[in-house]
């Protein structure tokens, strides 16, 4: 595995490129997904904390064309609730992440992107009555899960895929988390002292193609038509993700 990006293939930086375009257009469709199209892909060729940083300055740029109508739509409340707990556990994640091989940490990038992709497909939702406590809770686990492993989505998705909320504040709560959960992780992992120059320089790059797909995924969505774009992001989704295990070795 190289130590830095530009020791890189040009098949392999190809492979990066296609995936944040890729990525983009998910989220410009759903909100959401961006990690779980481009990590599995990245891990196969980026040390974890590469990857991890390479995506988190991808993303903050990828979605400035979509933000101001996402901050229209925005449940402001939960959104701040989610935060906080981001905030709380965020760190306890990046300090286990340092402990884990970069072996292990692509096969489990790989793994739980096809759990949550099941997750998504089989319906299954969170039940009940959720307090502003438990909200916080969904946040901390998000910052937890995105530390050890890049993919703080699938707690705060399947938090909002389950309420009965119009498809425009689901997408947009979820989108500008997301985006909050990048500037953090941007500060954390400078306090961690992972903030290298080359993958910084990389993410900055993919915010290029990352942007285009947000765009173009932006364009196409239509409130009316979710389910078919849904459809697309799964494919991808799922495509990313197979790609990352050790199955076609």
């Amino acid at each position: 595995m190289p130590d830095a990006w530009f020791s890189l293939s040009p098949m392999e930086t190809g492979w990066i490129v296609l995936a944040a375009f890729f990525a983009g257009l998910v989220r410009g469709f759903t909100g959401f997904g961006s990690g779980l199209v481009f990590l599995p892909v990245a891990a196969q060729v980026l040390p974890p904390f590469g990857a991890i940083l390479t995506m988190t300055l991808m993303d903050l740029f990828g979605p400035l064309p979509i933000l101001r109508r996402a901050w229209s739509d925005v449940d402001r409340g939960d959104l701040g609730r989610l935060v906080l707990g981001c905030i709380l556990c965020l760190p306890l994640g990046l300090w286990a992440l340092t402990r884990i091989p970069p072996e292990v940490f692509q096969l489990a990038v790989g793994l739980l992107a096809l759990a949550m992709l099941g997750i998504l497909s089989l319906g299954l939702r969170c039940r009940g009555t959720v307090s502003r406590r438990m909200v916080t809770g969904i946040g901390g686990a998000a910052g937890a899960l995105g530390g050890v492993a890049g993919l703080p989505g699938p707690p705060v998705i399947l938090f909002y895929m389950s309420r009965p909320l119009p498809v425009r504040i689901i997408r947009a709560t979820i989108l500008l988390f997301l985006l909050s959960y990048d500037v953090l992780l941007v500060g954390y992992m400078g306090a961690f002292g992972r903030l290298e120059p080359g993958f910084a320089l990389l993410g900055l790059l993919m915010a290029l193609p990352n942007m285009a797909g947000n765009m173009v995924g932006g364009w196409l969505f239509r409130p009316e038509q979710e389910h078919f774009y849904r459809g697309i992001a799964y494919v991808l989704i799922a495509l990313a993700a197979l790609s990352g295990l050790p199955i076609w070795e």
